[in-house]
This record gives C-alpha cells, sequence and structure tokens, in this order.
C-alpha cells in the first residue's frame, strides 16, 4: 500500500497554529497556515500528513462537539478543503484523527441526555446509569476514558453511533478527500466496530489506509487480518531513545529481532507499523535525548529500521517540550518552519527511505551488535542495505563479514569498500546499498 512507501509528518494543528487552549467561540481561520508549511515539507521529503483533531471541541481537540464542524479556533470547512487541496496537488496523502472512542462534555448527543435525561433518544449513545451521579452533578454517572471524565466514552455496539460515526468517515472523504484514518485509543475500541470501520474505508476508497494507536500489548489486537493496516510501534519508540541514553544498542536490536527476525516466533514480519521518536504524547526527541550528538543516529535507525517512518513537526530542527511541563509544552505554536543540519540530515534519510526497496519492504537481520555500535540488514526481493550505527564518541572499525565488496552510502551517496574492514567515524550512521 502507498503507506509503506511513505514518510509522514505529525501535525497537532490547535497548537502548532496558535489555538487558545480552551475553546472560545470566536472564529479565525488559523488552518491556513499549512499552507505555508508545503515547500518545507516538500523540501524534507514528506509525502503524506497526518492531522491532529481538527473539529469542534471544548478544548484539545479529543474532546469532540461536533465531527462535522471545523473547530472554529481553526477556521472552516472550506478552508479546510482549500488545505486539503494544496496537500493532494503538491503530491501528499492526508491523514485525519479518528477520536471514535469518547467525546466532549458539549458534544451534541450528551447535552441532550443532560437535559432530557431518560427520555434523550441518545441515552444509549453513552454508557449510563441513571441512578447514580458524578463530578459535574448531571444526576447520572456514565463511563469516560480511563478516568477522565470530561471524556466520555462511545457505546460503539450501538448501531446509531456506528452509523453516526462512519457517515462522519464518509463526509469526511467527500468533503475533503482524506486518505486515511489515525484511530485515537485503538485499544480500547470494540473490535467489530474496528472491523466495520476498516471495511466500510476500503469500500469508500480500495487504498484507504488505517493505523491504530495502542501502547503496548499485541498489535495485532488492532492491526492484520480485517482490523486497521497499521499500529503505532511505542515498543520501539522507546527502545530507540533508552538505547542510545543508556548506551545499549542491545534493546532496540532486541525489539526489531522480536518484531520482525527471521525465526518463526517473530511478531510482526510483513507488518509495516508506524515508527516515530516522538509525538503530541510523548517529550520530544530533543529533550529526551541525553547527548544531542545522538539526535541524528536516532533518526537514522528510525528511517533504516522497518517501519514507516512518521516526523512530528518541529522535531526536525530539534526543538525541544517536556511531558512534565504539561502538554502545552509539547504542542507549541510554531509560526514558520526552520531548516537546519538536523532537517537538511532527515531529508537526505527520506530521500533514501522512499526510493530503496530494502528499506521499505525488505526484512531484518542483525550484522553486528555492541553496546555502542550496531549494523543490521534490510534485504529485499532486488536489494541489500546494511544500516550501520555508531553511536560513540570514539572511531570504530568493523569487521564483519558484508556479504559484497563495495556499496553506495544512500544518505551521501559515497561509495563504500569492505576491503579491510569498515571504519566507523565518532556518531555516524550509514545506509550502504550493496552493489557488489
Amino acid at each position: 500500500m502507498w503507506a509503506d512507501q511513505s514518510v509522514f509528518y505529525q501535525i497537532y494543528p490547535l497548537g502548532m497554529c496558535g489555538a487558545p487552549w480552551e475553546n472560545d467561540g470566536r472564529l479565525e481561520h488559523r488552518i491556513l497556515r499549512v499552507l505555508d508549511w508545503i515547500p518545507h515539507l516538500q523540501k524534507l521529503g514528506v509525502n503524506a500528513v497526518y492531522f491532529g483533531p481538527l473539529f469542534q471541541s471544548d478544548a484539545h481537540g479529543y474532546d469532540t462537539e461536533d465531527y462535522r464542524m471545523v473547530d472554529v479556533r481553526l477556521g472552516t470547512a472550506e478552508d479546510l478543503r482549500r488545505v486539503c487541496g494544496a496537500l493532494h496537488e503538491a503530491g501528499m496523502r492526508v491523514i485525519f484523527d479518528g477520536v471514535f472512542n469518547h467525546v466532549g462534555r458539549g458534544f451534541f448527543g450528551f447535552r441532550d441526555v443532560q437535559e432530557k435525561r431518560q427520555a434523550s433518544a441518545y441515552r444509549d449513545w453513552f454508557h449510563i446509569n441513571f441512578d447514580g451521579n458524578d463530578a459535574w452533578n448531571d444526576g447520572f454517572w456514565y463511563e469516560g476514558w480511563e478516568g477522565h471524565y470530561e471524556l466520555v466514552k462511545l457505546n460503539l455496539q450501538n448501531e446509531d453511533v456506528v452509523r453516526y460515526l462512519l457517515d462522519t468517515v464518509k463526509w469526511w472523504v467527500d468533503e475533503f478527500g482524506i486518505d486515511g484514518l489515525r484511530l485515537d485509543v485503538a485499544y480500547c475500541l470494540d473490535r467489530n466496530f474496528i472491523r466495520r470501520l476498516e471495511s466500510f474505508g476500503k469500500e469508500l476508497k480500495p487504498d484507504f489506509w488505517t493505523v491504530g494507536e495502542i501502547l503496548g500489548g499485541d498489535y495485532k489486537t488492532v492491526c492484520g487480518d480485517g482490523l486497521f493496516d497499521s499500529a503505532t510501534n511505542y515498543e520501539c519508540y522507546k527502545g530507540l531513545y533508552s538505547s542510545f541514553n543508556s548506551m545499549n544498542l542491545f534493546e532496540i536490536n532486541h525489539s526489531l529481532m522480536r518484531q520482525f527476525g527471521s525465526d518463526p516466533w517473530c511478531l510482526y514480519r510483513g507488518y509495516h507499523l508506524l515508527t516515530f521518536v516522538d509525538n503530541h504524547d510523548v517529550t520530544r526527541v530533543a529533550s529526551i535525548l541525553q547527548n544531542p550528538k545522538h539526535l541524528p543516529l536516532i533518526y537514522a535507525l528510525a528511517f533504516g529500521m522497518p517501519g514507516i517512518p512518521c516526523i512530528y513537526y518541529g522535531s526536525e530542527w530539534g526543538i525541544p517540550g517536556d511531558k512534565r511541563d504539561g502538554d502545552h509544552a509539547l504542542r507549541p505554536a510554531v509560526e514558520k518552519p526552520e531548516w537546519n543540519a538536523l532537517t537538511d540530515w532527515i531529508a537526505r534519510l527520506a530521500a533514501a527511505k522512499k526510493h530503496s526497496e530494502a528499506l521499505t519492504e525488505g526484512g531484518f537481520r542483525s550484522v553486528l551488535l555492541t553496546n555502542r555500535q550496531c549494523i543490521f540488514e534490510r534485504k529485499s526481493e532486488h536489494e541489500r542495505v546494511l544500516v550501520a550505527v555508531n553511536a560513540d564518541a570514539a572511531p570504530y572499525h568493523a569487521d564483519f563479514n558484508a556479504e559484497c565488496g563495495q556499496a553506495v552510502d544512500l544518505i551521501s551517496g559515497e561509495k563504500h569498500d569492505f576491503g579491510g574492514g569498515s571504519d566507523l567515524p565518532a556518531y555516524s550512521a550509514y545506509f550502504w546499498k550493496c552493489e557488489r
């Protein structure tokens, strides 16, 4: 599928475009700022944009009030159509955030229940007990998402709810031409709903792509075999930064072997999971890495390993953001994109990834591994690439059987001769495409 050969870019629009945290009800056309970012995305090598919540909400976007009204803090439906159209014209696919597990307290159906109680036509859209009460003294109890009662859990076994959400997806496709969905807290979603949503999306567009958010456990509970096309690879997200901070590349190598190795028990061979070094929910990679010189290297591993790489806005030039300072710190307003050595490096990684059959489709095999160095093979039917990383402050001489004599580095374009071993300078990374 097209996503397997893509480089994604995540935008949290309410943050990037500088919207107020609480919905003030004032119409501002902030989403049009994205138009100014398109040349930057093209230069970076992005060919798919994943938008965080875009529709009318109480505050942060994951507390939806109306799935069919663009958040007034961002603009109008016409504004969003214009942005999506421009991205498509620039050769980029568009993915929306499907927040279908829960809604905000301002959601029209929940407000109707507050007003009419048992007489509301929407009473069965939620998990409600009219014999209880809640912290807002609504006179009834309801289920919230993981104890967050500002997020009202939808009853995804209710046919009217399912129909409403599927019709919403169709409206998004018809109005904005979206190419897929990222499903928020997919691990919470009713599995029958997941299957219906996946099937419905493919009916709308045969190449409609879906990725489910899952933090742990078996990713196959939300993707593959009639479920979503992909899942968020949080195991390798943790393994990436932790391996550098502890100077123990065995950790990420173990995860890659467990997930994509050649043994029969390996979990996700043939799957294309979403790979990332940070996102809107976690500390920015520039803040979590203890050694700034590891920043280019973590991106090299993320682009060299199996999976679909996704860049979080601003992180490509290294902006900071610590989760301990709250979500606002992770989702800042950014007037315009910047370009520096890190951005240039990531652009070269993106070009290498997209145009390499081995890096997009190939299997995984560990070739050389120490605490501070790793070399692994990505091999497809027609191509073989060796990904090499030296995380140490000292040079490293690698003696190993490359099974070829010469290669070209897909990042720099430089030739490499394996004769006599391979010298890896301090803090270096290579994508060696074997030639002969």
